[in-house]
């Protein structure tokens, strides 16, 4: 119940770090490492055999982690443009579409009856594949209009992403019966986590939240709302079964925010972050919805 609640810790905290910023400003340099701890705790729930599982179904996860670097960093660039919005929103804009999927993806495929095995697979390898992407594509975008420091980005996401995913993955492979016994606290780290990050981001933006919060956070939710669309719609068309799609929709459509707020923190402005705090909220209220409405519908066993 605790970690269902995770939009509403997220916006309680944001409202007293929006109210009451001091409290939070100071720990700005912390949000590196406490993203790390996510990333930590991301790995812990993954094995060796979580990537094999990869080769079950090749077909699936090619076509998510194409939509996945397709989808969102083009229609975040898009919707930026279409809302005139300053580069540093831009930037946050595509570094919410440019970074891989969330671990809430893996949540809500659960509470939806999707793939479950499939969920966990497309987002170890798109967290492994946007270790490259994601300043790629950022600099694709932008590269001409601001510096964006490719190298600098992607030795961070080796340092952020891939040391500590790696780190958790060979303890949970050969301690196996050690991560056992804290599994469950593993949710509520991430959760209390994530939440303290947004609420530092919130807390460094707060003198411009009551000028642009509203654009952003509308933007945030049709940025969202395309990529579980498009996820959804792609595979459908594609012939895929309704578990698969169900997966892919919330692969594409939930982001790894977290990431990509820090990212911004670290190499930008904290209104380039804002972007990622708002999608954070956002996209855990949508996937929740999203995911009790079809675990309450019959799944079409249509196959490819």
């Amino acid at each position: 119940m605790v970690v269902q609640l995770f939009p509403l810790w997220a916006v309680l905290l944001s409202c007293c770090a929006y109210l009451f910023p001091d409290l939070f400003v100071s720990f700005k340099s912390n949000i590196v490492p406490l993203l790390m701890v996510i990333m930590l705790s991301m790995g812990l729930t993954l094995q060796l055999d979580d990537f094999r599982k990869v080769l079950t179904n090749r077909k699936a996860v090619v076509v998510g982690v194409i939509l996945q670097f397709l989808v969102m960093p083009i229609s975040a660039y898009g919707i930026a443009n279409i809302f005139g919005f300053s580069l540093e929103l831009v930037i946050g804009m595509l570094l919410v579409g440019s970074v891989a999927g969330g671990t809430a993806s893996n949540v809500m495929c659960y509470l939806a009856k999707g793939d479950v095995a499939l969920s966990v697979s497309m987002t170890a390898i798109s967290t492994l594949i946007g270790v490259v992407l994601t300043p790629l594509l950022v600099s694709a975008f932008i590269g001409q209009s601001v510096n964006v420091p490719t190298y600098s980005m992607f030795i961070s996401l080796l340092k952020i992403v891939l040391v500590p995913v790696a780190v958790g993955v060979l303890v949970n492979t050969f301690a196996n019966q050690l991560v056992r016994r804290v599994e469950g606290l593993l949710p509520y780290v991430s959760m209390f986590t994530i939440v303290f990050i947004i609420a530092i981001v919130v807390a460094l933006s707060a003198d411009k939240l009551s000028t642009i919060g509203f654009s952003v956070a509308l933007a945030v939710i049709l940025h969202n709302s395309l990529g579980l669309i498009l996820g959804y719609w792609v595979t459908f068309t594609l012939g895929f079964d309704q578990k698969v799609c169900r997966t892919i929709a919330f692969e594409v459509g939930l982001q790894n925010s977290g990431l990509a707020s820090a990212l911004a923190i670290k190499y930008f402005t904290p209104i380039s972050a804002l972007p990622g705090s708002l999608f954070s909220i956002w996209h855990n209220i949508s996937g929740s919805l999203l995911a009790g409405y079809w675990s309450r519908r019959k799944e079409d066993l249509r196959k490819v």
